[in-house]
């Protein structure tokens, strides 16, 4: 009982650690599992292990393959929730790049490090592919702390985000193949097995999450599910998705919950923000409870088997030479430039998949008495610390250097998608600038996406939009909702994360009705606030430019507007096409001269008015 509970004390532990300090928690949950496991023998009294994950006739938490079973269920639940995040209308750009990462990139991945692990460390060809199958995979969990803090582009971070998580199956059935092969033969036979398998798994993975999927929608919409037991019997639905496809095929249930999150992720669902919020969390304790096992289930005579040159040599192979490799490879004729792709080449971490399908290989081929087995888990788990601990201390840097940091962050997060957002987003989009519209109201998330424009439906009260890693770009905040609360409460909660070049918001009622009162965040105009802006774009829904001559034409179209409700001021447009947000303090602009323009929404100037 109190290891049980010292796992999950450590672990959730490891996780405010690693919050704190900006680091993914896989590092600090990895060096817990091995100061409480093979380290420990050094320091007990017995020689024993503080924590022994599985029963050795003495101690242990899990007796034998329920360890191993805890750990499938564990990672089905995950992969679940990584596909719930996967977003079709985010890949528009860079599709083609992904879908060469997860064949491509893979392909140099399974056969590169395969041979790596052949001539440098001397196994045999069954084992050293077993272990290029494992270490496909770039663990999502690992990618977004390590991304999270760094300002990219966005084609950049979400390929980096897709590759995470669509490759993790891919991994998966690479190293079930391997698997079938040792477990089968060489010859005909594995052939045969092996073509059978695959089909196997194809099927009834995509059969399995693609049904059972539609069929959690109809209950949802349907209200066959009451509310408070909606999270439950979705976790239930995604174990027995999960077990079921594996009965009909063995390891086809790691795809069946990805295509069944995916599925769910990109379905109009009333509820997905619950589930998705209750899958996180779950997701979280089950990453703290899972590397400490997995980590304390190594010995020390795991470790010293690979305590020599070999496992440097193969590790800055496979990082140094094949990831590079397969990236530049499968993006080949991209739109990513070269220092993008050298980038993408650098961030490459293994996570939680990966060191739990090792664990689980590695134990059955140890008891088969397989040959080389014994290297399998202490090899994964090298390259797992190693990428992690690499990517973790240097991203940041290697970003500067290579020059992906974006050392100004254009980006506009607008929070509220009225009509008043969707227009004025859509401008800004056509002007080549990326925007983010933010909105708890799914039917104007909904159309906003129709016009084309990026949006997340989300609750501004929740933490996760600090998080998301594909508003790194974002240094621009724009508050348009009807609330003034909560148009105050994001300035004052996301300036710090999206605001760096400016945060701004709509003046309240009191605020317009006291010409002393003019807020320094106030935007547009003080004159206007969001029911005078929303009747300005009711009657004239339309965003215009005018030509300036001068600061003092400037100044005088602004005085036009002031006392016109129908033309809003929003933006003065530079001769090379940039963009200012016009705040309330409408004259903060100075040496303004011909090709600047005044972009404003509502009727058209006046011809006597423009001159």
């Amino acid at each position: 009982m109190v290891e049980l509970a010292g796992i999950i004390v450590l672990g959730i532990l490891a996780q405010w650690v690693a919050w704190r300090l900006k680091l993914p928690a896989i590092l600090p949950l990895i060096l817990i599992g091995l100061l409480v496991g093979p380290i420990s023998t050094f320091y007990t009294e017995n020689g024993q292990k503080l924590i022994e994950p599985i029963w050795n006739g003495e101690k242990g938490l899990f007796p034998g393959d329920s360890l191993y079973y805890f750990v499938s269920l564990a990672i089905s639940i995950i992969l679940f929730e990584g596909g719930l995040t996967l977003k079709r209308n985010e890949i528009k750009n860079v599709g083609p790049v992904i879908t060469k990462l997860i064949t491509i990139g893979s392909l140099v991945t399974f056969f590169g490090a395969g041979l790596a692990a052949y001539y440098i460390f001397g196994l045999n060809w069954q084992i050293s592919f077993l272990f290029s199958a494992l270490i496909i995979v770039t663990g999502p969990t690992v990618i977004t702390p390590i991304l999270r803090n760094i300002p990219l582009k966005k084609d950049v971070s979400t390929v980096l985000k897709w590759e995470g998580i669509l490759i993790d199956p891919i991994g998966a059935l690479a190293a079930v193949l391997v698997f079938e092969f040792i477990s089968v033969g060489e010859g005909q036979a594995y052939t045969q097995t092996a073509l059978v398998e695959f089909g196997k798994i194809l099927l009834f993975g995509t059969t399995f999450g693609f049904t059972f999927a539609h069929a959690l929608t109809f209950a949802i919409k349907k209200n066959f599910i009451p509310h408070y037991l909606l999270n439950v019997v979705s976790l239930s639905l995604v174990l027995m998705v999960f077990v079921m496809s594996d009965v009909f095929a063995h390891e086809s249930g790691l795809l069946a919950v990805v295509v069944m999150g995916m599925v769910l992720g990109n379905i109009n669902l009333p509820n997905l923000k619950e589930l998705l919020y209750f899958k996180e969390s779950l997701s979280v304790l089950l990453i703290s409870i899972l590397f400490i096992l997995l980590a304390a289930n190594i010995n020390i005579s795991d470790l010293a088997l690979i305590y020599n040159w070999k496992t440097a040599a193969l590790f800055a192979v496979i990082v140094f030479v094949i990831r590079p490799l397969g990236v530049f490879l499968s993006t080949q004729g991209s739109t990513l430039k070269f220092n993008e792709k050298l980038f993408i080449s650098w961030v490459g971490p293994r996570g939680i998949v990966a060191a739990g399908i090792a664990s689980l290989f590695g134990s059955k081929l140890l008891a088969k008495g397989e040959a080389g087995a014994e290297y399998i888990t202490p090899l994964v788990f090298m390259i797992v610390l190693g990428t992690v601990i690499l990517n973790a201390t240097t991203a940041r840097f290697f970003a500067k250097l290579v020059g992906v940091f974006l050392k100004k962050s254009n980006g506009i997060l607008i929070i509220g998608a009225s009509k008043v957002s969707r227009i004025i987003g859509s401008y800004l989009q056509k002007n080549n600038r990326h925007v983010v519209l933010i909105d708890n109201n799914q039917t104007n998330v909904d159309k906003a996406k129709k016009m084309g424009l990026e949006a997340i439906a989300a609750n501004i009260y929740s933490d996760t939009l600090s998080d998301n890693i594909e508003l790194n770009d974002v240094g621009y905040l724009m508050a348009l909702t009807g609330n003034s609360d909560i148009n105050k409460y994001a300035i004052n909660k996301f300036t710090k994360h999206f605001g760096e070049n400016g945060a701004f918001r709509l003046v309240t009622d009191d605020e317009m009705g006291n010409p002393d009162n003019n807020p320094k965040e106030g935007l547009f105009s003080h004159t206007d606030d969001f029911i005078k802006l929303t009747e300005a774009i009711r009657q004239y829904p339309a965003i215009h430019e005018i030509a300036l001559k001068s600061t003092e034409h400037y100044n005088s179209l602004i005085e036009i507007t002031k006392a016109d409700p129908n033309i809003i001021p929003v933006f003065l447009k530079t001769p090379d096409g940039d963009l200012k947000i016009i705040s309330s303090f409408s004259e903060q602009f100075e040496d303004i001269t011909e090709k600047f323009k005044l972009v404003y929404v509502g009727k058209r100037f006046e011809d006597d008015q423009e001159a």
